[in-house]
């Protein structure tokens, strides 16, 4: 990998560490359908592997509202569905050798979820096994003079397999 003009040409390798976590309120349209809307959280840092002094760690936070679909396959296992829009503001620092630049940046996405569910009714509890895929556009703003490196408004993929438990209870 070499450097040109204050950006990286070439492959590297790179350790990428994700968080994501949602906190949603649902509301049941009928038997088969809900409304959510809730905060979604999405941190993830980047470390080059090469010795290149790489480093990114980004953070946003925002709202989401979706639909999700719930369909019953036998006794207590179910079909479920999800997708959302999402709207998120955060600052990504991106660290090289010769530079530290900041930015801030607003993103729009999509999440979405197809699952297996097994209800627990003595605890009211879901576990659930599925599929996830998320995308989102990233724009950046207040940059700093991100343009000079790598960074520009981009799109980004997100996917893979999921196991979640969720406590249910009314009020």
């Amino acid at each position: 990998m070499g450097k040109r003009g204050g950006v990286f040409t070439g492959k590297t390798k790179l350790k990428f560490k994700r968080q994501d976590s949602d906190l949603a309120l649902s509301y049941r349209l009928n038997d088969y359908f809900k409304v959510f809307c809730g905060i979604k959280y999405i941190g993830y840092s980047m470390i080059s592997l090469n010795g290149s002094g790489l480093t990114n760690k980004h953070n946003g936070y925002g709202p989401g509202l979706g639909l999700s679909a719930t369909f019953p396959i036998i006794g207590n296992l179910f079909l479920i569905g999800n997708v959302a829009g999402i709207y998120l503001w955060g600052k990504v620092k991106v660290t090289l050798p010769w530079t530290d630049k900041d930015a801030k940046y607003k993103e729009k996405g999509v999440n979405s979820t197809l699952q297996f569910a097994y209800y627990i009714e003595p605890v009211s509890t879901v576990i659930s096994l599925g599929g996830r895929f998320q995308y989102i556009v990233t724009e950046y703003y207040d940059n700093d003079g991100m343009e000079d490196l790598f960074i520009a408004n981009n799109k980004t993929k997100f996917y893979g397999i999921t196991l979640t438990a969720t406590y249910n209870f009314n009020i």
